[in-house]
């Protein structure tokens, strides 16, 4: 009786052994055949293209921005001539002519 439980014993270790080994050496084989695969070029070209796409969008936006920018600064620069004397000089504040509401 003994003797049947080591056999069966043996026989699962046997087994199961020889599974892993079925799978393991399935993995290796896969990660062969992936390694050798090439690149696929027009996959990498559209990524490139959409990232080209991308960084043009970006620019005309930081232009729009920078644009704005000047235009705030011109309509600050032309409100400040005002306060300017004829020799360009800044009044002194006591000699501006300030309208307020109050």
């Amino acid at each position: 009786m003994e003797g049947q439980f080591a056999f069966l014993g043996v026989s699962a270790v046997f087994g199961i052994t020889a599974l892993m080994l079925k799978v393991w050496l399935g993995h290796v084989e896969k990660m062969k055949a992936l390694a050798n695969e090439k690149p696929d070029k027009s996959m990498s070209d559209a990524r490139f293209e959409r990232l080209e796409q991308a960084v043009e969008s970006i620019a005309i936006e930081i232009e729009r921005v920078s644009e704005g920018q000047r235009f705030v600064t011109k309509l600050m620069s032309e409100k400040a001539q005002p306060m300017l004397g004829e020799a360009g000089v800044a009044m002194p504040v006591r000699a501006r002519k300030i309208d307020t509401p109050h």
